[in-house]
């Protein structure tokens, strides 16, 4: 497996990864590719045989640089199972720590017990804290989305 910054033909794999797992929020198309190309130096793909097979997502806060918010992180059913999305948040960290960033964000909804346990162990094994508090509450949303609790871990040091 090879885990790299994102390219713009990358797009339409991220989306149908999200499409296909049934449980992310799935944006536009149209965002993804942006994301590939705007987003690529704070996002990260892993790659089987050239193939994408997952990708996490983030951007560096505008208001707070020595954080990236992690956006959206999603591994293809393929590969589930074999610690790809914590190879890729650990090599994305590898590379923006470099740039000043000593913290992580990401929002989880209380019911994703996947992703609470792959952010908590991610503060662990970086031996980092993690703090959890409600960030966007159920009301907040137009639709019948979840909350969004806010994981903040740091700092953290080079691994």
């Amino acid at each position: 497996m090879e885990i790299d910054a994102p390219v713009v033909a990358d797009g339409p794999e991220l989306y149908r990864i999200t499409r296909d797992s049934g449980v992310l929020d799935v944006n536009s198309s149209y965002a993804y590719l942006l994301w590939c190309r705007d987003f690529s130096q704070t996002s990260a793909v892993a790659r089987v045989d050239g193939a994408v097979v997952g990708f996490v997502t983030g951007f560096i806060r505008p208001d707070a640089p020595d954080t990236i918010v992690v956006w959206q992180i999603a591994v293809d059913a393929s590969q589930r199972g074999g610690g790809v999305a914590g190879k890729l948040l650990n090599h994305l960290l590898d590379r923006v720590q470099g740039r000043g960033v000593r913290f992580l964000e990401t929002t989880i909804t209380p019911d994703n017990a996947a992703s609470i346990k792959l952010f908590s162990a991610l503060a662990r094994d970086r031996a980092a804290e993690i703090n959890s508090s409600e960030l966007f509450t159920a009301d907040l949303f137009p639709d019948s989305h979840l909350g969004e609790d806010l994981y903040r871990i740091g700092p953290l040091d080079a691994a």
